[in-house]
């Protein structure tokens, strides 16, 4: 993370960074959340396994180790949690060099993963405006004498590009740094002043911290978006995945056997090893 880079995040609260992925990481990763979608899909008309303590509904997929809410269709969206579950190729995300060395810029305690989502939104469907200003320790920013000081912070890679109209994400710039919550009513996110859409390309990474003011423009296209989630923040917190908020890191003993000692590192919530991962 250079030296613009630095000061843009601190001044606004989040990077675009343009060509984060190569060619074979994009084609890889969109071939693997293709299936994991179809794969998902084919959960979401039985009853839930589990309500989260914000109402989500989630299907549990015990054996592929991924929980699912939503549905598929206009105006829906698709949301599934521990993907990194699903399909080895997702495993080029667990200790992505590149994506390592902006969290360890921002997060000044061990870094370890705390969300994982497969987001998919469809035709029609929205993403409610959501955080900025003083909201809590766990999305806390702040700056101190060793520089950026993140609590919870985002990356979120792109599979195929978003162009204006096609559901971007969006943020209201600096408001990280709001001392007030957002006065205005209703959350859309497409109504709300000062909130701006994030055109990307495919391959293409948005780096974020979750104290900043964020949501997705209405996807007024027939492309539906598809986007994958990778929260970061200290070691000490754990899962913030809404199907298993402050949880273990919900990681398949299977999943956990391909990964080097780096990428495991990266579950733990607490310093000691815990061995064949939490189910």
């Amino acid at each position: 993370m250079n030296d613009i880079e630095q000061y843009e995040f601190d001044r606004l609260g989040y990077l675009v960074i343009p060509s984060f992925l190569t060619d074979a990481e994009v084609t890889s990763l969109a071939a693997a959340v293709d299936a994991a979608e179809a794969d998902a899909l084919a959960q979401v008309d039985r009853p839930p396994d589990k309500i989260s303590a914000y109402g989500l509904e989630y299907r549990h997929n015990a054996e592929k180790g991924y929980f699912v809410s939503g549905a598929g269709g206009e105006g829906n969206a698709l949301l599934i949690d521990e993907f990194f579950n699903m399909d080895p190729a997702f495993d080029a995300l667990v200790n992505h060099a590149p994506t390592m060395a902006y969290i360890r810029a921002i997060v000044q305690e061990r870094p370890t993963i705390n969300n994982s989502e497969l987001r998919i939104r469809y035709p029609g469907n929205q993403t409610g405006a959501h955080c900025g200003g003083p909201v809590g320790l766990k999305l806390r920013y702040n700056y101190n004498a060793r520089g950026i000081n993140c609590m919870m912070v985002r990356m979120v890679y792109f599979v195929h590009d978003v162009e204006p109209g096609q559901g971007e994400f969006c943020v209201v710039p600096a408001t990280h740094k709001s001392n007030m919550v957002s006065p205005y009513k209703g959350n859309d996110p497409d109504k709300e002043p000062g909130m701006v859409g994030l055109p990307v390309k495919a391959g293409d990474a948005i780096l974020f911290t979750e104290n900043l003011r964020h949501g997705g423009l209405t996807n007024r296209s027939r492309q539906t978006r598809k986007t994958l989630h990778v929260g970061y923040g200290p070691f000490w917190m754990k899962s913030q995945n809404h199907s298993t908020m402050d949880e273990e890191p919900y990681i398949l003993p299977s999943t956990f056997a391909r990964y080097t000692e780096c990428q495991r590192m990266l579950f733990r919530a607490h310093q000691t090893l815990f061995e064949g991962g939490s189910n």
